[in-house]
């Protein structure tokens, strides 16, 4: 648990993880510790909760004010242009994406902030990578632009901390599946909207083929691995560049089948599109034995007891 002179700044606090970890964070530490940020206006979820100030983190100046103002210790950066929108126009996508780690790692040394989180994605891997149980150690050659910034943030992360001592912590996330929030972008999108299609019209087009693999990971589970990761003493912390992390895996075929326990004339249709390609490159299952081996990560949540949890919320 952080004492009590630390504060925590959530950059990119209205996205898909920001909101829930931000909440999650806020009932933890208490609500004047997270100073919740971003560019957009204040999501819903969030008003009310706690401090929120709008930020562009590509903007160094700024956010070096922001870090003297509240006097910040901790920065969860989780701004960023994801898979299938990076592209539409990569070079956004890696500036966005590279500039705003940067400038954080930056900051982080000048005014010697005490942890950064930063979280990398399954898509570093490529064709090349071994697809089933995709170990730690492996040949990563990305074929996105996004998983092309997350290599180079992860290197730029194991950098600071080798050479300024930075405690920098990073994931590799799988598809992150939520009630609360909107896809932001990604490849795994489909395993969200799904959900909201099966309630709505109990009808899905899926944009990936029906035996298309994926690492997934209910968000309850992605954020309690985040905070965990950051709560762990950091002689634990063995992997500097950035942890895999694993939950479950399953193919929208699987997920159909899942739904139609719960609506047996839930019907579904295959029309891949250009993120077919992308999620082909991708690992189908992820070895994270060095996470439960360094700090004990464990996931709760298997596809059923999601799908089950999923169905339940959004009908709320």
């Amino acid at each position: 648990m952080p004492n009590r002179d630390e504060k925590i700044l959530v950059v990119g606090a209205c996205g898909q993880i920001g909101v829930e970890l931000t909440l999650q964070l806020r009932k933890i530490y208490g609500e004047g510790v997270v100073i919740a940020s971003d560019l957009r206006e204040e999501h819903p979820l969030l008003k009310g909760t706690g401090p929120y100030v709008s930020l562009d983190i590509m903007n160094k100046e700024t956010f070096h004010v922001l870090v003297l103002r509240y006097n910040i210790t901790q920065v969860y950066l989780l701004a960023a242009i994801l898979s299938a929108t990076g592209e539409k126009n990569p070079t956004l996508a890696w500036h966005i994406n590279m500039q705003s780690l940067l400038n954080v790692l930056e900051v982080a040394k000048e005014e010697n902030l005490a942890k950064i989180y930063w979280p990398s994605s399954i898509a570093v891997f490529g064709p090349n990578s071994p697809k089933d149980n995709t170990p730690q150690h492996t040949t990563i050659e990305p074929t996105t632009v996004y998983g092309i910034s997350k290599f180079a943030g992860e290197r730029w992360c194991e950098y600071y901390f080798n050479r300024y001592k930075i405690d920098v912590r990073s994931l590799r996330y799988p598809g992150l599946i939520s009630y609360k929030s909107q896809p932001g972008g990604g490849t795994t999108d489909y395993a969200i909207e799904i959900f909201h299609d099966a309630l709505s019209s109990r009808h899905y087009t899926s944009f990936l083929n029906e035996d298309t693999y994926l690492p997934m990971m209910y968000m309850p589970d992605a954020i309690r691995a985040t905070i965990e990761l950051m709560e762990a003493d950091a002689s634990k912390i063995k992997v500097r560049s950035s942890y895999n992390i694993g939950s479950m895996s399953f193919s929208p075929g699987d997920i159909a089948s899942e739904i139609k326990k719960h609506f047996p004339d839930f019907t579904i249709k295959y029309q891949p599109d250009s993120r077919q390609n992308i999620a082909d490159s991708w690992p189908k299952s992820i070895d994270d034995s060095e996470a439960k081996n360094d700090w004990g990560w464990k996931p709760e949540f298997g596809i059923e007891r999601m799908t089950e949890d999923m169905l339940k919320n959004l009908q709320q």
